[in-house]
């Protein structure tokens, strides 16, 4: 049964002969946390686990502690293990998360309760948030800047040997679970349950002998290589049509899960088969919108950058106003261009603020003549987007003015927060999985900046 919390009680209290406390930070954050709102979106998503999880069963560990244990994971950058081990081990933190003498929850538990929320209902959390920034007086959202910046998903370099070998792996040990699971019921054909993945191996490491060494031979040695490493993935991927349509006919109990993984593997080992085909053997272009670079986080995209190694994750764009509070954020698909995220900056920020900002600033990737009279037209006074190449003199006037010089300095600010979610961990390589998981990675770590934002600038009054 869904619990609210426990019974309330003060741990510093129990060892009056210790002056136990949280820092003026935390406590400003404790008590933003106390907003019933926060609480009653978060409980609804977890209330929809089971039907009757809201009323029956036995206790849950409350929401409260789920919350905050939650918002002390990404505070921290902590992993799952780390938050259970270190609240447990603080009474602060044990003050601070409501658990109180209660057992800590186990760290897959958490993980799973975590699941359970939606990157919607951070969204909506995150508005709530910048709402509160501005009945506390943190910002009055005057001013808007914007800037994207890439998220690294958890994938490893993707080369095409290295994709193929992982759909050969994850193929064979698909068909070797099914043959462990149904027995006797499926048709056994020839070779139908052979595990290839050693064959599969030892053809990537000749790959990645050959590409290390130069010259004609090396290049003749790792086409070869290529060539028998896409024949034994097209042998896997036969394999496992035939075992999926033998699957179809067996007992309902035993192949439901065995036939989502091959559903969900298949194709994506046809399409890493193909493009390796089409980019080693015939030399033809893929372009980056068609590359599958993860099996296990498909929805990752190439993000290149001048002069810089590509990123391999998905682009995520910040709005920022004035106070350092996220007033947005958006999971981009592919790599768009910058100019297309100007009108919904603005028209976000008009729906959470009512108005649009008196200034708007972003760099020169965000420019368009069409954007920036757009811009005007909502009513934004200060529109500071330089413009790219060559100036004509008259434009060149414009951006010496004082306040368009005063509004790229105010732009500049941006970069430092992005440097500084970074390095918090908040906008960190992405440890959750799946496209929803992004988003929930993402949309954790901006809120809880926002939150310690707030906090911070409270707690220095």
């Amino acid at each position: 049964m869904i619990t609210d919390r426990y019974d309330p009680m003060n741990l510093f209290e129990l060892v009056p002969k210790l002056s136990l406390e949280m820092e003026p930070e935390l406590v400003e954050l404790d008590r933003l946390l106390e907003d019933d709102s926060l609480f009653q979106r978060v409980k609804a998503d977890l209330s929809r686990r089971y039907p009757n999880s809201a009323i029956k069963g036995r206790h849950s560990t409350p929401v409260e502690v789920i919350l905050r244990m939650l918002v002390v994971r990404r505070l921290y950058d902590w992993s799952y293990e780390e938050t259970e081990r270190f609240v447990s081990d603080s009474l602060v933190l044990r003050q601070f998360c409501r658990l109180y003498l209660q057992k800590a929850p186990d760290h897959s538990t958490l993980d799973r309760w975590a699941a359970l929320i939606g990157p919607e209902t951070l969204e909506a959390l995150n508005e709530h948030v910048v709402a509160l920034a501005r009945c506390l007086k943190v910002t009055r959202g005057r001013k808007l800047r914007s800037d994207g910046t890439p998220v690294e998903t958890n994938v490893h370099h993707p080369s095409d040997s290295s994709l193929l070998a992982d759909g050969v792996r994850v193929l064979s040990r698909v068909i070797g679970r099914a043959r462990d699971a149904v027995g006797g019921a499926i048709d056994q054909g020839e070779g139908i349950f052979r595990s290839r993945t050693r064959s599969a191996k030892r053809l990537s490491r000749e790959i990645g002998n050959a590409a290390r060494r130069r010259g004609d031979e090396a290049e003749r040695a790792m086409r070869s290589a290529y060539r028998r490493l896409i024949g034994v993935a097209e042998a896997i991927a036969k394999q496992a049509h035939l075992v999926r349509e033998q699957l179809s006919q067996a007992p309902k109990a035993v192949d439901e899960g065995l036939a989502r993984q091959i559903d969900r593997f298949l194709p994506l080992v046809d399409r890493v088969i193909s493009q390796t085909r089409r980019r080693v053997l015939l030399g033809e272009p893929v372009a980056a919108a068609e590359k599958v670079l993860s099996l296990f986080e498909p929805h990752t995209a190439v993000l290149p950058k001048p002069g810089r190694e590509p990123k391999f994750g998905r682009k995520v764009w910040i709005d920022e106003v004035d106070g350092g509070i996220i007033s947005g954020y958006r999971v981009l698909a592919g790599n768009p261009g910058d100019d297309s995220q100007l009108l919904p900056a603005l028209e976000q920020h008009e729906r959470l603020f009512g108005r649009p900002p008196r200034l708007f600033a972003a760099d020169r990737g965000v420019h368009s003549p069409k954007g920036e009279r757009a811009a005007q037209e909502m009513g934004v006074r200060q529109v500071v987007l330089p413009r790219p190449g060559r100036k004509s003199p008259e434009r060149q006037h414009y951006e010496r003015q004082g306040w368009f010089r005063r509004g790229m300095r105010f732009r500049a600010g941006v970069e430092g927060r992005i440097s500084v979610l970074k390095r918090r961990g908040y906008l960190g390589r992405c440890r959750d999985r799946g496209e929803r998981g992004f988003e929930r990675w993402i949309g954790w770590g901006v809120l809880t900046a926002n939150l310690s934002t707030i906090a911070r600038a409270v707690a220095s009054r």
